[in-house]
C-alpha cells in the first residue's frame, strides 16, 4: 500500500520539500567543500573542470538556501522534539542553524567575490557567464579566498556538529529529532532494532 508523499511540513515532521532542499545543500556543500580543498591535487587536466564544479556547487547552495528561506516563510518547520535539558537547548539549537544559514550565504558569495578580484568570468551552471565588475587584483583575491577557506571550514565544523547533535537525538535521548529530517526509506532503516 503506498502512501502520498507529504510536501508540507506538520507537527510530527518535515515534508519533502524541506527534507529535498536540506539534503541537496547537504551533498553540494561537501562537493564544494572537497573541491575547493583538494582541487588543488587534482591532475592539470581537471583542473578546470573541479574549479567549474566547486563553482555550480556553491551557486546551487546559494539557490537552495534562498530556496529554503522562502518555503520557511509559508511552511513553518515542526516544534522541536522535548530533551532532558529542556527548553536550554533549543537556543543552542537556533543558534547554531542561524550561524549555518549565515554561513551557506556568505561562504559562497565570498567565493564569486575571489573569482570577480582574480578578475575571472563568473560561469553560471554553464548557461552564462558574468564578467568580473572590477580589474584583477591579486592581493584582494589572496585575502578573500583566505576567508572564504576559513568560512568553508567553518561551514563544514558546524555541519559536523549539527549531524552529531542529530546522532545524540536519535542514540542518546532517543527523540525524534533526526528521523524527522530522514527520508521514508533511511528513516526505516535507522529505527529498525537490532
Amino acid at each position: 500500500m503506498y502512501r502520498m508523499i507529504q510536501l508540507r511540513n506538520s507537527p510530527h515532521g518535515y515534508g519533502a520539500v524541506v527534507k529535498t532542499l536540506h539534503w541537496l545543500t547537504v551533498a553540494l556543500v561537501v562537493i564544494a567543500w572537497f573541491l575547493g580543498t583538494f582541487g588543488d591535487d587534482l591532475p592539470r587536466a581537471a583542473k578546470s573542470a573541479g574549479l567549474f564544479i566547486h563553482i555550480f556547487a556553491g551557486l546551487g547552495v546559494l539557490v537552495l538556501l534562498v530556496l529554503r528561506l522562502l518555503w520557511r516563510a509559508v511552511d513553518r518547520p515542526p516544534p522541536p522534539e522535548a530533551t532532558p535539558l529542556g527548553t536550554s537547548i533549543e537556543f543552542l539549537a537556533k543558534l547554531t542553524h542561524v550561524a549555518l544559514y549565515v554561513l551557506l550565504a556568505a561562504t559562497p558569495i565570498l567565493g564569486i567575490v575571489v573569482q570577480f578580484a582574480r578578475g575571472d568570468a563568473l560561469p553560471v551552471f554553464g548557461l552564462v557567464e558574468i564578467v568580473s565588475p572590477w580589474a584583477r587584483d591579486k592581493a584582494f583575491a589572496h585575502s578573500a579566498k583566505e576567508i572564504h577557506e576559513v568560512l568553508s571550514n567553518t561551514l563544514m565544523i558546524l555541519a559536523v556538529f549539527h549531524a552529531l547533535a542529530a546522532m545524540v537525538h536519535h542514540w542518546v535521548w532517543r527523540d525524534r529529532t533526526l528521523e524527522r529530517m530522514l527520508p521514508r526509506i533511511a528513516r526505516k532503516r535507522a529505527t529498525r532494532p537490532a
